[in-house]
């Protein structure tokens, strides 16, 4: 797989990154060429975020130097990056919601006529360069950003790059809000880049994705570099205990559990999204909801918490009907959601480990309305140890830090409502396979407390590791359900595109 013409095109020297008391980098070193991919892997924490954010120019090492095809650079802002000709595409690209396609790949150099923006040459040049770059379909320029969706809101960001001549492009994650048939078409793109001699940097938690676009690999722990290797000579089981340090291969293994009798019941639960599911979940049982983008399985749980409008249909706790209008009723009745978005939708960035795991629980542990320390710290710090959370303090803020224990963090408060029913909607996206296994083995150890769970995964292997039963969505509805013995990728997927399969359709 390997094109690249052997010539250095970035070098990041001795790169050292600390926040407080956190040392990010310990005296990183990478080096990637003109017309390859590089891949950058390492469990959350491993230091690979804050590598890109230097190279992006948002944040600046303490020390440490740059250099791009030889010359040194140094960066005080996302600008001076984009002058050098380095891009970061982020997970979550930064859109302009109500603006067009065209006026948000232009931004800052629109096209004008007596200070007025000239649609018609804009329109033209973007229409122009999207079928350049084999885009044209795929992205209108006169859509707003509000309605793109992530694969599109990624080739805006792509344009942007490729219209300012870029050197340097690094992806984060880019693929974990993608279809299979998007990450196909990502994937062609950054073969294209890398024929065009760009060089590519590439992070992502998915070694099969490393194996498939990738030529070498840089592995990162701990803030330092473990070592690099030719992806066509090493392993998974290779770059794993690089990742971790340690043998995950029995790391996680699923226990069976007696179920109980029945903690939730759904009955013809209907929305604008779902259409008259119905289903229940045991005490000790794990029941996984799988499908494709769009199935409806986050509305369904969203619908199930009282966050989504619910226009008929039951639920039942304990073979209760409870009467749920919005989250805070949910929480009442005994239900705990940990949503997917968790920047976005769970976490308070700027507040502490202890502000948002005590979060939902403040009532519990105050006294004529006054919180009491005392009980809120104690809380906090028998959840962090219990699952974990690598933390100087329960006083960090959580945007400091990594994935991994930001979603332990969510967990954390989830389970600190003390609910009979766990909802989990892909509790492990974004997260090193270390962390995964640790979220794994703690979801079997509630399950085994006799907690009833319903795991929401886009991941097959998870799904089938995980599971006692799956459901399957597909259009808002449920196409089919497998119990542990019967349920196999082959199958998921045949019930996911039932009518695909059954009319002989395009997926």
């Amino acid at each position: 797989m390997d094109t690249a013409d052997g010539t250095t095109r970035l070098v990041m020297r001795n790169i050292r990154k600390a926040f407080g008391g956190v040392r990010a980098l310990r005296g990183v070193t990478i080096e990637a060429r003109a017309g390859e991919v590089l891949a950058l892997v390492g469990e959350n924490g491993a230091g690979k975020s804050t590598l890109l954010k230097i190279l992006a120019g948002a944040d600046r090492p303490d020390t440490g130097e740059m250099t791009i095809d030889g010359q040194r650079v140094q960066f005080g802002s996302p600008r001076d990056a984009h002058a050098a000709g380095v891009r970061v595409i982020y997970q979550e690209p930064e859109i302009i919601p109500h603006v067009s396609v065209a006026e948000n790949i232009y931004v800052g150099e629109l096209p004008s006529r007596a200070h007025v923006v000239d649609r018609r040459r804009l329109y033209a040049r973007a229409r122009e360069d999207l079928a350049r770059y084999g885009f044209a379909s795929a992205l209108p320029p006169t859509e707003l950003g509000e309605r793109l969706s992530p694969a599109q809101r990624q080739l805006v960001e792509i344009m942007r790059a490729l219209i300012a001549n870029v050197r340097v492009i690094a992806f984060d994650e880019p693929t974990s809000s993608l279809s299979n048939v998007e990450v196909d078409a990502l994937f062609r793109l950054i073969n294209r880049l890398r024929d065009d001699g760009i060089t590519v940097l590439y992070v992502s938690h998915r070694l099969p994705e490393i194996f498939r676009i990738a030529d070498r690999v840089t592995v990162l722990r701990d803030g330092a570099v473990v070592g690099t290797r030719d992806v066509a000579s090493t392993t998974s089981d290779e770059l794993v205990s690089m990742m971790v340090g340690r043998d995950l291969t029995n790391m996680f293994v699923r226990q069976s559990h007696d179920a109980g009798d029945v903690v939730l019941s759904v009955r013809g639960l209907t929305s604008d999204v779902v259409k008259d599911i119905s289903f229940d979940v045991r005490a000790g049982e794990i029941v996984e909801t799988a499908g494709l983008v769009g199935a409806g399985r986050s509305e369904l749980a969203h619908a199930i918490v009282g966050s989504e409008t619910v226009s008929a249909g039951e639920v039942r706790i304990d073979d209760r009907p409870v009467r749920i209008r919005n989250p805070r009723d949910a929480i009442r009745a005994g239900i705990g959601l940990v949503p997917e978005e968790r920047k976005a939708q769970a976490l308070l960035m700027d507040r502490s480990v202890r502000d948002n795991v005590s979060l939902v629980v403040l009532r519990r542990i105050s006294t004529a309305h006054i919180v009491r320390p005392r009980a809120e710290r104690k809380l906090t710090a028998e959840f962090v140890r219990r699952l974990s959370v690598r933390t100087p303090s329960i006083e960090q803020i959580v945007g400091n830090l990594s994935g991994g224990n930001q979603q332990k963090v969510v967990l954390a408060r989830g389970l600190a409502m003390r609910p009979r029913v766990l909802i989990l909607d892909e509790p492990t996206r974004g997260v090193d396979v270390g962390a995964k296994a640790e979220i794994y083995q703690l979801i079997n150890d509630l399950a085994g407390d006799g907690l009833a769970i319903v795991v929401i995964s886009s991941e097959l292997p998870e799904i089938l590791a995980l599971s006692d039963r799956v459901l399957v969505m597909k259009a808002g509805r449920i196409t089919g359900e497998l119990a542990r013995s019967d349920a196999t990728e082959e199958r998921i997927l045949a019930l996911a595109m039932k009518d695909e399969i059954a009319t002989g359709a395009p997926s």
